[in-house]
């Protein structure tokens, strides 16, 4: 996991902004599969500074292009970097120093040409608000995404796009699966094996995003924000970023990508031709020793031809299509009762394996993943072909 993030999360940091083309190339996508994907609808941004945010400008630069019905936003207290580009004087003081933020909310339910120049967009909506502070309503619970105003704001929505607080990732989705609504959000890649998250993927209720498959992401940090990683920088005006790996857009949209059946080869071909050294010119898949499942290390190495259970990487996500592959579990101690599981490591079982590998006294935790040949495997998600049959389990041990 990047080193920014996880030192972020230590310190419950939160403050990651979301670059405007991102969030662009993300949104569009789903137009290509359905045009009125977000037509008559509420859109609302919870996690984000209507003055600033990068979420609020596009929704409102594009609110007549998408036919949205709506467009809600709401801030948090003290948020550092508010109104540090949508600038409103109520929010200035005599020497030109932004007071210290208040948590708002804004909805807007028209974008007209207030300005003129014969388009509506972001301007327009600027002076919009500067002639309306009717539209801005202040947020005495402070702006949390749990409070009741903002609970109240969720409750009219019908999709929901932003960048959640990663510390609190987990129960940001329950809020939304709760209130059963739509939405379009950005998390880490890790947060696909949460026992709060996965159970979501696998019945289908929540999915991966169309943009972002592997790579990083550059994201705005508040002036306070150490910058530890090669990645970051800080552009001509002063203004912070760093890049973030293993990130990830969440959603329960539905768009074309998902759709798409992934290429594959059969068996024999993937141990006589794959580019993967692991697996080119081996006799057979790895068999897992606790799991009636083979090793299949990287996703386009899955065997087209195998009726079985097979233990993918996380990021097979990135491409998993429904239709074409079923998710029955992940090589997890956390189900106990996962009945793909064959073994069990008793205590001793854990030291034997410690010593045959290294010869001295220790313990390995088997039991927390997958295992060949007395070595754990990275997390790996459990899938097989829809409609084929899987062979007869072995006997738990």
């Amino acid at each position: 996991m990047n080193r920014d993030l996880t030192a972020a999360r230590a310190a419950k940091q939160d403050e990651f902004y979301t670059q405007y083309v991102d969030i662009q190339k993300e949104v569009e996508a789903y137009l290509e599969l359905n045009p009125d994907t977000f037509r008559g609808n509420i859109v609302y941004c919870n996690c984000d500074d209507p003055f600033e945010s990068n979420f609020f400008k596009y929704f409102a630069a594009n609110f007549n292009k998408l036919g949205l019905k709506k467009l809600i936003s709401t801030s948090y207290d003290g948020s550092p970097i508010a109104g540090t580009q949508l600038t409103f004087d109520e929010y200035l003081e005599g020497n030109g120093k932004r007071q210290k933020p208040k948590a708002v909310a804004i909805e807007i339910e028209e974008v007209k040409d207030v300005n003129g120049d014969g388009a509506a967009g972001i301007e327009d909506v600027k002076l919009f608000l500067e002639r309306n502070p009717h539209t801005r309503k202040p947020l005495v619970g402070g702006g949390d995404f749990r409070s009741a105003e903002c609970v109240e704001l969720l409750k009219q929505a019908d999709i929901v796009v932003t960048n959640p607080p990663f510390s609190l990732f987990k129960e940001y989705v329950a809020q939304l699966v709760d209130y059963r609504k739509r939405f379009l959000i950005i998390g880490n890649v890790q947060a696909l094996t949460y026992k709060e998250i996965f159970p979501l993927i696998k019945a289908d209720k929540l999915w991966m995003g169309v943009t972002i498959h592997s790579g990083d992401r550059e994201f705005r940090v508040p002036d306070h924000y150490p910058l530890n990683a090669a990645g970051s920088r800080v552009d001509e005006n002063g203004v912070k970023y760093i890049r973030v790996k293993g990130v990830r857009w969440y959603t329960n949209l539905d768009h074309g990508r998902r759709h798409q059946e992934l290429p594959l080869m059969t068996m024999e071909e993937n141990l006589r031709f794959s580019k993967h050294s692991e697996i080119k010119g081996k006799a057979a898949y790895d068999r897992y020793e606790n799991y009636d499942a083979i090793e299949v290390s990287f996703t386009d190495a899955i065997p087209s031809d195998y009726g079985g259970v097979m233990g993918v990487p996380i990021t097979f996500l990135d491409k998993y299509n429904p239709d074409q592959f079923e998710i029955v579990g992940t090589l997890d101690s956390s189900d106990p009762h996962n009945p793909y599981r064959t073994r069990w490591y008793t205590s001793q079982d854990q030291k034997d394996a410690f010593f045959r590998r290294f010869g001295k006294p220790g313990s390995f935790p088997l039991n927390m993943s997958g295992v060949i040949n007395d070595v754990k495997v990275y997390k790996r998600i459990l899938i097989r072909h829809r409609g084929r049959t899987s062979p007869a389990r072995g006997k738990k041990k």
